[in-house]
């Protein structure tokens, strides 16, 4: 094994703007961020990411942008 070798087991977390990012699994949660549901090695959380955070836009300008776009 390579002593560069990342082995941290690391943890998916998504705020309330979900946005997402990765944590290691077992540390704490930093505030304002929970669980999203996937733990393992890097490269698959930033698979897991990559699949469902389809959408960059923080969850407040979505929904603003949703109801600019809506008819009077």
């Amino acid at each position: 094994m390579s002593e560069h070798e990342d082995t941290t087991i690391y943890k998916v977390v998504v705020n309330h703007e979900e946005q997402y990012s990765i944590w290691p699994a077992d540390r704490e949660n930093a505030l304002g961020w929970k669980d999203a549901g996937k733990q393992g090695a890097k490269a698959e959380c930033l698979e897991y990411i990559k699949e469902v955070w389809t959408d960059m836009r923080p969850l407040s300008l979505r929904k603003k942008m949703e109801e600019q776009a809506r008819p009077n």
